[in-house]
């Protein structure tokens, strides 16, 4: 008897053991980028620009990739995350500041779809762009209002803009496109560089949908976004800027801190606070500052 009971306690202390390698096993992922929350989101601090990166469940979205300056930044970034494939790149418009990172992305990681707006340009930047995505015969698609793309089960994407017609005598920026990303109670909103032309048109086709737990600033902070009906509308909790420290153009607008303010949204900064990450489990959410 005494020998069973002994045997018995063996096997437990196995099991036990097995266990314990394999806690060992999910920290060591997350010490490698990975993540227990079932959606990470990262606005990235690459400058005055944007780069988002989303992951869910092993899938791995990028919107935006930056400027030219930093594009080695955003590919060292992400290879520490310890990823080497992104399943769907979005560039929301050809503006260097979100364009510039591609050729980067491109040399360094697996991508396995490109989605832009469908806006054409003549710069050099852009014409690179496309000699490198057909080259690599990456599947493209053009992204519209209506659009979902699912990235992994529950959690997707919306696009609110652009609509067809384009905004007619506009910058490239009115024509960005802006996504909502959506977990059960979770959501936040993607507005690229979109300015009050294209904050006016969603208000007018989507306004019931654009109520949004977190928003991403428009055009970094400017006083041409951001604008009140379209606060009030989205009236989120938070909004984090994504920009770079003393730049040229006095983003973000102390006019448009001011209406966030009223709005009463948390405000964070990627030139004060780094790189922003949010985590939600599609209830609640988390945001941690890296700075």
């Amino acid at each position: 008897m005494m020998g069973r009971k002994w045997f018995g306690v063996l096997l437990v202390t196995l099991a036990m053991l097995v266990a314990a390698g394999c806690v060992k096993d999910r920290e060591a992922n997350v010490s490698q980028g990975q993540t227990n929350s079932p959606l990470t989101v990262k606005v990235l601090d690459i400058g005055q620009g944007d780069a988002i990166l989303i992951r869910a469940a092993g899938q791995t979205v990028l919107v935006d990739t930056g400027d030219t300056g930093t594009k080695d930044k955003l590919a060292a970034y992400i290879k520490k995350e310890g990823i080497t494939t992104i399943d769907k790149v979005i560039i929301t418009h050809p503006h260097a500041d979100h364009l510039g990172g591609m050729s980067s992305i491109l040399e360094n990681f697996k991508v396995n779809q490109i989605y832009d707006s469908g806006q054409t340009t003549t710069t050099a930047l852009y014409r690179k762009y496309l000699s490198l995505v057909q080259s690599k015969k990456i599947p493209f698609s053009v992204l519209t209002a209506g659009t979902e793309i699912v990235i992994v089960n529950d959690i997707k994407l919306k696009i609110l803009a652009p609509e067809k017609p384009f905004i007619k005598d506009s910058e490239l920026n009115n024509n960005s496109i802006v996504a909502k990303l959506m977990y059960h109670d979770f959501s936040m909103l993607l507005t690229g560089d979109a300015e009050k032309e294209s904050e006016e048109r969603m208000l007018k086709k989507y306004k019931t949908e654009l109520k949004s737990t977190i928003l991403k600033a428009g055009h970094h902070g400017s006083n041409t976004s951001s604008s009140v009906s379209f606060l009030k509308a989205v009236a989120p909790e938070a909004a984090i800027i994504s920009l770079g420290a003393n730049n040229d153009y006095h983003h973000p607008h102390p006019s448009t801190l001011k209406k966030y303010g009223e709005a009463k949204a948390k405000v964070y900064r990627t030139d004060t606070d780094g790189t922003v990450t949010i985590n939600s489990d599609g209830k609640t959410y988390t945001i941690t500052k890296e700075k």
